[in-house]
């Protein structure tokens, strides 16, 4: 969603962290014991399930997330929900013939306060050189799967499966936005080894200027973005919608994300309109990329989000943007996210959210549910491996078993892995910032 060795955070998965001089995996706590019912949206295993012969021993899996910065009021409801999985299936599998280990690494830089490049690199490379791993659950940002898919995809290849990342190219062609050498450049193996339990941008890109355009009334948009693979992924696709549309994009630019402020750029704006401003803007971004700032100087200078509508991705529906911005100067302004709104949940979903705050507390974030999915769909598989005679220890097992993953009863609802690695929800919420907190206001697919 960018460089220099540094610090990475320490990850306890029940909140406690701490700075170590070099980028190291943290265990996650013991699992605690499995609750006597069945783990929302968890099939059983088959009747019959045997590990091999031979088999036995522990099977480890580990996360990839920037687990310092702005984006951890994220990333810490997804650890938290992979590691409620783990426990209801008592860190087990295959009729207990395996334990299952869980490390967080945090993928981020205290230098850069958000993922850095050279550190989710070294993940990439210790996971693939540790051959006890058998899955990597990541990544957050679209920017540094383009970084560790190639590493793991030689490496076994050893399977991803990402809770957020979002850009089209990872998977797609060019006939979904992606650049005319994606994605095949990041399977030099020639086999998948990626897939991702939430809806990509081409999508998403798509729904957002339908939204805008339809919804809220926008007929001139000038257009933002991070220069970030995902905020400028996810920003090219809603241009081109745009325009299909018959909305008048006013302009298109990148931001420095370091910059101090962006009055003179929102100044500029204000009257790029035939000298007035236009009816909407929309970012392509993540809030680590300075998101709160920007949406300061755009209501300083042109007034509140009901003035200029004001949208993004799901980039920025994090609550750390509204309280970097303030709730009152947050107040409107929309962002979209893949799925159902916590309301609207399936009944396993629904059963997954109590669990999760009766052990972690009141869920804000978005994304822990995907992170839950994430697990859950990876447990699934290695139940397939032992259930056909096969090794769990094997990466391209376990890799294949993924991908053949169709018609799964998760909590995200019934849906499978297409070909590509995608999953067939399609499903988007759009939410608005009401009273200092995001709120469902509409359901588009």
């Amino acid at each position: 969603m960018k460089r220099l060795f540094t610090v990475l955070s320490l990850v306890v998965v029940a909140s406690m962290f701490f700075t170590a001089c070099a980028p190291q995996a943290t265990q996650a706590p013991a699992a605690t014991s499995a609750p006597a019912t069945q783990a929302p949206g968890a099939t059983e295993a088959p009747a019959g399930t045997e590990a091999p012969a031979t088999g036995g021993g522990t099977l480890k899996i580990v996360s990839s997330l920037p687990m310092t910065g702005a984006s951890l009021t994220q990333t810490q409801t997804i650890v938290n929900s992979e590691q409620l999985r783990l426990d209801q299936a008592n860190s087990q599998a295959c009729g207990g013939k395996y334990t299952l280990s869980y490390e967080a690494w945090d993928d981020a830089s205290a230098a850069l306060g958000k993922w850095d490049p050279a550190v989710e690199t070294e993940n990439g490379n210790k996971a693939a050189a540790d051959k006890s791993i058998i899955a990597y659950l990541g990544t957050f940002n679209s920017g540094a799967a383009k970084l560790s898919i190639p590493i793991l995809d030689q490496a076994g290849p050893l399977v991803m499966i990402s809770p957020a990342n979002t850009y089209a190219g990872l998977t797609k062609d060019a006939s979904h936005g992606a650049e005319a050498d994606e994605p095949g450049k990041y399977y030099p193996s020639g086999v998948r080894n990626y897939t991702r339990v939430v809806t990509a941008d081409d999508v998403q890109g798509a729904v957002d200027a339908k939204y805008m355009s339809e919804k809220l009334g926008v007929k001139t948009v000038y257009i933002l973005d991070d220069q970030e693979l995902y905020g400028k992924g996810v920003a090219d696709v809603f241009e081109k919608t745009a325009k299909d549309l018959g909305m008048t994009v006013v302009g298109h630019e990148g931001i420095d994300p370091k910059a101090a402020d962006y009055k003179a750029l929102m100044t500029k704006i204000s009257t790029s309109n035939a000298g007035g401003p236009p009816d909407g803007i929309f970012v392509g971004m993540v809030v680590d990329n300075n998101a709160s700032q920007l949406l300061k100087d755009k209501v300083s200078i042109m007034g509140d989000n009901e003035t200029v509508k004001y949208m993004g991705p799901d980039g920025v529906q994090t609550q750390a943007f509204i309280d970097g911005a303030g709730a009152d100067i947050a107040e409107g302004a929309y962002a979209s996210v893949a799925g159902l709104a916590p309301e609207n949940y399936t009944e396993a979903g629904k059963q997954f959210l109590t669990a999760y705050e009766a052990k972690y507390g009141k869920l804000t974030e978005p994304y822990a549910i995907y992170g839950y999915e994430a697990m859950n769909v990876l447990l699934k598989a290695i139940e397939d491996v032992c259930a056909s005679g096969g090794d769990p220890t094997d990466r391209a097992a376990v890799t294949k078993a993924v991908f053949a993953v169709k018609d799964f009863d998760g909590v995200l609802g019934k849906w499978s892995f297409d070909e590509n690695g995608d999953t067939t929800l399609t499903s988007m919420t759009i939410y608005q910032v009401k009273d200092g907190a995001y709120s469902a206001v509409d359901t588009v697919q």
